[in-house]
């Protein structure tokens, strides 16, 4: 097959997260690319949960339609989010023989039903785990050789060699357990492409890090917290820090006042944390302070479904300060795209003075993948900065770019003040009609006039039909258009990765020769759609395909959208 879908499900503490991550790094070490989504209950620690795979032979971006093989360690809670995990026709779902009843959605799929002695045969093996046998019975059903299943292992262990052995005779026997539901193993390549086993999060950190970021303040939050985890030490090593704030009013102010200090500043947060930082990315705005704030969406809105990805933050993010402040938005289109989205996004802040919010979201940065080494540009912060010219310095002169030197404080010949109130050119407070006129055409003009080049979108194709998209849709838009063309329908794609300021002139040479547009997202009010609608032009009446999570937009959906829109009557 091209690709396999395989569903590990337990309560907390059975080890499905650990056993979900050495099958994906099994799978890379075979010569495999794969996609491992996590989703769990609202507990966020403890209760049921799963890992949900896609082995391929190609790299995969999003989770194919229905999974291939359940394996349950045990039912409980797992019913809850079944709708999730949907079993194929002719699938298969391994349970513990004494795990009581299999659940009736799970019977009612038509899978066949293995039913095997999973916490006895654990028991017999003391000091085994029985996610080790979950490993060695998927490992197997995936084609995978028990020998990388044992490297995997390997590689991973934290803990003492007599506990090692007894977890790999459990993966031996769980290999065994499936002789009759498993393929012959695949063979390895002898020398292996270099590939990346990373998540979201971590790409992202990557990025910021390959940008000039160098410190980093924030406050923990589901699911942004791995970002912070994995930039802690990394930043350490490049001569930076991170600091753990008390809260998120704390850490948007600290990021705008280490950039202010000539330093390049990040935060890291999730809806409720970028709602609590408004009036700090409203300030970083007026006094044209350089900071890039990642928001890895989840269900809102309030507190929501923290542990569930959602695009529901489009709307807070290119419209949500008070006043007309603009900001640059972003969001990256893959979990591998994280890492260059998120480096442009430092470059651009620090380029043109100005906050960015990168617009990631739970199903990238939680998600792992194995994919192609990221290609990152070589980068180094581009700020413009003041020195002394014996002329009186204006930090917030009128170019015609919009962008004026930024001083370093205590520069002597070249100090001034910063703060959120309107000013002159000089940095000196004013209400006057005349100075808040030319800064807030300054302060739109240098990133409007901006040339931001052939990254500001990715457009593959060019059929009269159309899908716009963002952010993690992009996976299963492109999967689907992929569907829609072996079916006769031809569909170009346009997944933006530059979404404010909106640039209507690139949009129209990319709907050039369009007939019809469709928008695809992932929230409750077609968010992606009604910005669309005020800030560019579109052919004709846009179609919308949109759905909230914690569901996953999936191809087979899409792509039904996409055949049923393209036959259609269009209106005289």
């Amino acid at each position: 097959m091209d690709s396999v879908s395989i569903a590990i499900a337990g309560s907390g503490g059975s080890g499905v997260m650990t056993a979900g991550t050495w099958l994906l790094d099994a799978a890379a070490r075979s010569g495999l690319y794969g996609l491992m989504v996590r989703t769990s209950g609202p507990q966020i620690r403890g209760g049921e949960a799963a890992a949900l795979l896609r082995l391929a032979t190609r790299q995969v971006e999003s989770l194919d339609d229905a999974f291939d093989v359940l394996l349950a360690i045990d039912w409980q809670n797992v019913h809850r989010f079944a709708d999730e995990i949907p079993v194929r026709a002719g699938g298969l779902v391994v349970c513990d023989v004494d795990g009581g009843e299999v659940p009736e959605v799970f019977r009612a799929s038509g899978a066949r039903i293995l039913q095997l002695p999973l916490k006895k045969t654990a028991r017999t093996l003391k000091g085994s785990w029985i996610n080790m046998l979950a490993l060695g019975i998927t490992g197997a059903i995936a084609g995978l050789p028990v020998q990388v299943l044992e490297e995997a292992v390997r590689a991973g262990w934290t803990r003492g060699s007599e506990a090692l052995e007894a977890n790999l005779l459990a993966l031996h026997e769980g290999v065994n357990a499936a002789r009759d539901y498993a393929p012959p193993p695949r063979s390895v390549p002898r020398e292996p492409q270099k590939r990346w086993l990373l998540t979201g999060n971590e790409a992202a950190g990557y990025g910021a890090l390959c940008g000039g970021i160098r410190f980093v303040a924030a406050y923990p939050i589901t699911p942004a917290t791995e970002m912070l985890e994995w930039m802690a030490p990394a930043l350490h090593k490049a001569g930076g820090c991170l600091l753990q704030a008390e809260d998120e009013l704390a850490s948007i102010n600290m990021i705008v006042g280490a950039s202010f200090g000539g330093v390049p500043s990040l935060t890291a947060t999730a809806g409720p944390g970028l709602a609590l930082m408004t009036e700090g990315i409203g300030l970083a705005v007026a006094a044209e302070v350089p900071i890039v704030v990642v928001d890895v969406m989840r269900g809102g809105p309030s507190t929501g479904i923290p542990a569930k990805s959602e695009q529901s933050d489009l709307s807070y993010a290119v419209g949500g300060l008070h006043g007309d402040a603009p900001r640059l938005v972003l969001a990256p289109t893959s979990i591998s795209d994280c890492a260059a989205t998120t480096q442009w996004a430092v470059e651009l802040a620090e380029t043109l003075q100005a906050p960015a919010i990168v617009l990631s979201d739970q199903f990238m940065g939680q998600s792992r993948a194995v994919v192609a080494a990221p290609e990152l540009a070589a980068s180094t912060p581009r700020r413009l900065t003041a020195e002394p010219d014996g002329t009186p310095y204006k930090r917030y002169r009128d170019t015609e770019s919009g962008v004026s030197p930024m001083a370093v404080p205590g520069t002597p010949g070249v100090t001034y003040t910063a703060d959120g109130l309107e000013h002159t050119e000089g940095a000196i407070p004013s209400s006057n009609a005349v100075d808040h006129q030319k800064q807030l055409d300054k302060r739109l003009r240098k990133l409007v006039q901006h040339g931001y080049g052939a990254r500001w979108a990715d457009v593959e194709g060019d059929a009269p039909l159309a899908v716009i998209t963002f952010g993690s849709a992009t996976g299963p838009v492109r999967e689907a258009a992929e569907r829609a063309r072996a079916l006769g329908v031809d569909v170009r794609v346009i997944a933006l990765r530059l979404l404010a300021p909106l640039k209507p002139e690139l949009l129209d040479a990319a709907l050039q020769g369009v007939e019809r547009v469709m928008v695809v997202e992932q929230n409750h009010g077609a968010q992606l759609l009604h910005y669309l609608r005020g800030h560019a032009r579109l052919p004709a009446e846009p179609a919308s395909f949109h759905r909230p999570g914690p569901l996953p937009l999936r191809a087979a959906d899409i792509c039904t959208a996409l055949t049923e829109w393209a036959a259609e009557e269009v209106p005289a």
